[in-house]
């Protein structure tokens, strides 16, 4: 197994306090969810979010930390082998993992947030040490960053029908970074209920009523029984998942880049 020096895991501690001399790399702290992605696809997400994290990592020249390959997902908690951490224990692991490298006055760390749900989360911790340390960490929410445009790039016209829990960016990407572990035959398609006699939306907790929205504490198997939410995985291909997951890499490395000539406790200059 080849040693990679932009992997801390990979190094000693000699090695990376080597690194800390001089000009210190910015960390990269890559997060994700073990969590149903569908009846056709692996639970570890956080899997390709730490691909994409090492990557970006590799061309940036910065260090990305170990994965945490567990957030919060509470809504998945119906459903057998997720692992769903609380809401205060999610807080305290993320602080915990930030305030280890500010206590060796490392202040360039950058959150790669493979989980939508953790992002309150995070938030709330980054204002927190904020607050206690003057530093400001940034967060790259990874599925949301792409713009229509690139979805329009990739997709075509089918950029709309593809996106959704169960189907893209996911299984495109895991298509591309891991395929021995994709079962795309077992997909079948969404199979969305209702609750309180009114439809629910794409992003599952909400039920639209009146044109409006009204968020509601469900459980994933009252929204949808095969766990997918929307989208058609049968349009997601490993040839889009390769571009979507070469755009992410390329974004995130020259966020790092930027991050690197930035003052994180001097935000305005």
């Amino acid at each position: 197994m080849t040693k990679r020096r932009h992997a801390l895991q990979d190094l000693t501690w000699v090695e990376f306090a080597e690194r800390l001399k001089g000009d210190k790399p910015v960390i990269l702290l890559p997060l994700g969810s073990q969590e149903e992605q569908g009846p056709h696809a692996p639970m570890g997400d956080y899997v390709v979010a730490e691909q994409i994290a090492l990557a970006a990592a590799e061309r940036a020249k910065a260090i990305c930390a170990p994965v945490l390959p567990f957030g919060y997902a509470e809504f998945f908690r119906g459903m057998a082998g997720g692992i769903q951490l609380r809401a205060e224990t999610f807080s305290r692991v993320l602080e915990d993992m930030i305030t280890s490298f500010l206590d060796h006055d490392i202040a360039h760390i950058v959150i790669c947030n493979g989980h939508s749900t953790n992002a309150p989360l995070i938030a709330d911790v980054t204002h927190k040490l904020r607050r206690q340390h003057g530093i400001i960490v940034p967060s790259l929410n990874l599925w949301r960053l792409m713009p229509d445009s690139v979805w329009s790039d990739i997709h075509g016209a089918h950029a709309s029908k593809v996106r959704g829990h169960g189907a893209d960016p996911l299984t495109s990407v895991a298509m591309h970074l891991t395929p021995d572990l994709m079962r795309p035959a077992l997909w079948q398609g969404a199979e969305r209920k209702t609750a309180l006699g009114l439809p629910i939306t794409n992003q599952f907790s909400g039920l639209q009523f009146q044109g409006g929205t009204i968020d509601v504490p469900l459980d994933v198997t009252q929204v949808a029984g095969d766990g997918i939410g929307s989208g058609d995985a049968t349009l997601s291909t490993a040839a889009a998942g390769a571009a979507m997951t070469e755009w992410l890499t390329a974004y995130v490395a020259d966020f790092l880049i930027h991050f690197k000539t930035c003052d994180p406790r001097h935000p305005n200059g």
